[in-house]
């Protein structure tokens, strides 16, 4: 388990695996975000999976698949919606955390600054100035 906040309030992560679940509980999140889809994944990974370890956990659990040609502005509104509606921390997971930290700095970047969110996702590993003018574009929504 690699867990990289990227926020008092959340963090992203590559792939979990059903077993990882407990101890994101003891972490002290309450919320999961799978923001992969099922066709990635052998089915012992699948979200019904994760979300069925997420619940025996005490966790809640929002399933919302992203690819990168369906990150649009609807996948940004329901991915913040899902973060800023958890009663808690919450950690989304995909493939590497890419995609999970992409849709974070595009819906926070206009509330947060580009520059912060870029720093916050580069201290994370993940290296988003290449979507600086996306970025630019989303902050002004």
């Amino acid at each position: 388990m690699d867990i990289r906040p990227l926020s008092p309030d959340h963090a992203v992560s590559p792939q979990i695996d059903p077993a990882d679940l407990p101890a994101i509980a003891a972490a002290g999140y309450v919320r999961v975000i799978c923001n992969r889809p099922d066709a990635e994944i052998p089915p012992s990974h699948h979200a019904t999976v994760i979300e069925d370890a997420a619940r025996a956990a005490g966790l809640d659990f929002v399933n919302h698949p992203v690819t990168h040609p369906t990150m649009g502005p609807q996948a940004i509104d329901r991915q913040m919606q899902a973060i800023d509606e958890a009663p808690g921390p919450v950690l989304a997971y995909c493939a590497s955390g890419t995609r999970c930290s992409m849709l974070w700095a595009l819906g926070r970047a206009g509330a947060l600054g580009i520059d912060e969110v870029l720093e916050a996702t580069g201290k994370a590993g993940y290296d988003l100035a290449p979507l600086r003018p996306q970025l630019k574009a989303f902050s002004g929504r």
